[in-house]
C-alpha cells in the first residue's frame, strides 16, 4: 500500500478519535437529553467543546482536499518519497491541530493548519507536473 494511502487511513482514524474527543464535552455541556433527542431547539456549543467541534468539522473539510490529493497521486502513479513525506506532514499537522485549536492560543492553529494545507497542495502539484 502506498504511504499516501496509509496516511489517508490513519487520518480517518484521527477523525474517529476527534469525534469521540468532542462528543464527551458536548454531551456534558448540552446534556444527553438534548443530544439524544431531536435537537429541534438550536443550542450553541461554546468553550472547549465548541473548539473541539470546530476542529472536528475542519478535519472533515481538510480530508476532502487530502483525499483528492491521495487519489490523484495514487491513481496517477505519481507517488514519490516527496509525496509520501507530504502525506506524513499532513497527518502530523492534523494531529497537532487538535490541541492547537483546543488550547485557544492565537495564531497557533492557523500555522498548523497552513502546514497541512501546503502539504496537500504540494502533493497535487507534484502529481500534475
Amino acid at each position: 500500500m502506498p504511504i499516501e494511502v496509509a496516511m489517508l487511513g490513519w487520518a480517518g482514524l484521527v477523525l474517529v478519535a476527534q469525534f469521540i474527543l468532542m462528543a464527551v464535552p458536548i454531551n456534558l455541556q448540552l446534556g444527553t437529553a438534548y443530544t439524544g433527542g431531536p435537537r429541534d431547539e438550536r443550542r450553541e456549543i461554546t468553550g472547549m467543546a465548541g473548539r473541539l467541534h470546530r476542529a472536528f468539522t475542519n478535519m472533515i473539510e481538510a480530508l476532502v482536499f487530502f483525499t483528492v490529493a491521495v487519489v490523484v497521486v495514487t491513481l496517477g502513479e505519481a507517488t514519490t518519497p516527496a509525496t509520501a513525506l507530504a502525506a506524513q506532514v499532513f497527518l502530523a499537522a492534523r494531529i497537532a491541530y487538535i490541541p492547537a485549536y483546543a488550547s485557544g492560543i492565537p495564531m497557533l492553529r492557523s500555522v498548523v493548519w497552513i502546514t497541512g494545507f501546503l502539504a496537500t497542495t504540494f502533493m497535487l502539484v507534484q502529481a500534475l507536473l
